[in-house]
Formats: structure tokens, sequence, C-alpha cells
């Protein structure tokens, strides 16, 4: 039986690497939380990603970024 870590939910495992043990210890919550970050749920699974700048409200852009880019074409030169 795994041995599970009190603060986290799921199993501590470890890795041996070239000899060396690796303690592999995952917060997949913390994980999903940063990969959303800059994207917006469109349902069933899909997302598209949002632009990462701020509104005068300081709430999150919700336009497109453009091609190649991280904000939309308002806050591109900004």
């Amino acid at each position: 039986m795994e041995e599970m870590d009190k603060e986290y939910k799921y199993p501590i495992n470890h890795v041996y690497i070239h000899g060396y043990e690796y303690e592999v210890n995952i917060d997949f919550d913390g994980a999903s939380s940063a990969w959303r970050a800059n994207k917006q749920s469109l349902g069933n699974g899909s997302f598209k990603y949002i632009c990462e700048a701020k509104t005068k409200q300081n709430e999150n852009c919700k336009k497109r970024p453009m091609k190649g880019s991280c904000f939309c074409n308002i806050h591109q030169d900004n």
C-alpha cells in the first residue's frame, strides 16, 4: 500500500533515475488552476485562450489574444 501525504490526497511516489531516488509530489489542483488561468471553458472539455491583461475595472480581459501573443489587439501595445 502506498504511503499517503497528510497535506495532499494523492499518493507519494518515488522514482529512481540513474540510481538516485526522487520523490514525486505533484499538486494537481494547483497545476490545473495555473493551466486554466489564461483560458475560458467552452464546455464539454474544450477551452479557448483569453487575453492575459486586466481591464480598467481590474477584471480579466475576455478577448481572444492575437496570433503568437498573450494579449488582444487592445492590450498588445500597452
